[in-house]
């Protein structure tokens, strides 16, 4: 339990996670409320992190839930070792035998097993997943409900119960509460809306790409090896790309790779044709490559004009062959459109069209075949 604020950014920073007033502000009253935590905002910026350092800084075990696309409660729950059952049942075959043998009827045995079921429905028999071991556990956890949006809602439904009293209820058994109140972070990166009934259980944090100093300040307790002043025009470089309007800006993780990389190169001054070459560290995509390669010149020096080499791909001289369409519109986004306002738009509620994750669907709008099938199953 920690005493103070300043306690938690403290404890956090003693395992390599700087946070600032307001994230740590979050964590206390999560520890003091007995509160979910569910943190939203664009991948790399230390969702995932922040419930690692959180375990250790804590002396807690964690347990991670990963989500994915049709993820069901029995990956997430709990479910029952058949395997385990099988076997006990081809051991027990001749106990079983002696059970039902003076029976008169087919009827009778049956109910004669029938009475027997909750040996095999027991404790001896269940597995637990991420979500009731965390429940179950004899010492304290910290839960990470790791990209919660990519799951489908029924999973949603199946957390409400565990977030709201801490509890998970297995029909054949009883209902199992919390030795310990688990810390439970959950992390989405926005693909998607959440349900209210989960938000509504949760203390909420938007957690986005922090200010320039705190970030220089998280690339320096990295031990990256680059000097200071390199590594704070590193960071001015790297916030200058995120401006753009690129399919994935780059993330706090990257730039520390990125720091990593040209200490491991030797760089000792930054300009457009060492960072165009390593490029690829930060930037994930081929458009965005472009972009970039484009940008970092005036990144590093706004004075500066673009050599024809940086416009090519690892140096090999091979240039994509666009129509005059894709250039043009590629280019208005680089030049007129800012890439902040962009990303706010992609995250505004309902942005998703009609029939996505299983929505209704406006008549005369085709359903994508996947969406199909999983209704038809």
């Amino acid at each position: 339990m920690f005493d103070t604020v300043d306690n938690v950014r403290e404890a956090l920073a003693g395992e390599g996670y700087i946070a600032d007033e307001r994230l740590a502000t979050t964590v206390f009253l999560q520890t003091r409320l007995d509160k979910p935590l569910l943190i939203e905002g664009p991948a790399g910026v230390g969702k995932t992190e922040l419930a690692k350092a959180l375990a250790t800084a804590t002396g807690r075990r964690l347990l991670r839930l990963q989500c994915y696309e049709g993820q069901d409660e029995t990956k997430a729950l709990y479910e029952w070792d058949y395997g385990k059952q099988l076997l006990y049942t081809q051991i027990l075959r001749e106990k079983i035998g002696q059970l039902v043998e003076d029976a008169v009827d087919v009827a009778e045995a049956v109910d004669r097993i029938g009475k027997q079921e909750s040996v095999f429905f027991s404790d001896r028999f269940l597995a637990p997943r991420p979500l009731l071991e965390a429940v179950r556990s004899e010492e304290p956890v910290v839960l990470l409900i790791d990209e919660i949006d990519r799951a489908d809602e029924a999973l949603e439904a199946v957390l409400l119960e565990l977030l709201g009293e801490y509890q998970v209820s297995v029909p054949e058994i009883g209902t199992f509460k919390a030795k310990h109140v688990p810390y439970v972070i959950l992390t989405s990166n926005n693909t998607r809306d959440l349900a209210a009934a989960l938000k509504r259980r949760c203390l909420h944090l938007f957690l986005d790409y922090p200010a320039a100093e705190r970030e220089l300040e998280i690339v320096r307790s990295k031990d990256t090896g680059l000097t200071e002043a390199l590594a704070a025009q590193l960071v001015e470089v790297v916030r200058g790309l995120r401006e753009l309007d690129l399919r994935k800006s780059p993330s706090i993780s990257e730039t520390i790779d990125w720091a990593r990389t040209l200490a491991v190169l030797g760089v000792d001054e930054l300009n457009a044709k060492v960072l165009s070459d390593t490029v690829s560290v930060v930037v994930k995509y081929d458009k965005d490559v472009r972009k970039a390669l484009d940008a970092l010149p005036r990144l590093v020096d706004p004075n500066a004009r673009v050599p024809d080499s940086l416009h090519t791909h690892n140096g090999a001289g091979h240039a994509h062959d666009h129509g005059p369409h894709d250039h043009d519109h590629d280019h208005d986004h680089d030049h007129g459109v800012d890439g902040k306002e962009r990303r706010a738009e992609k995250d505004t509620p309902n942005r998703f069209a009609d029939g996505y994750y299983g929505t209704p669907k406006k008549s005369g709008q085709k359903t994508p075949p996947s969406l199909g099938r999983r209704r038809a199953l």
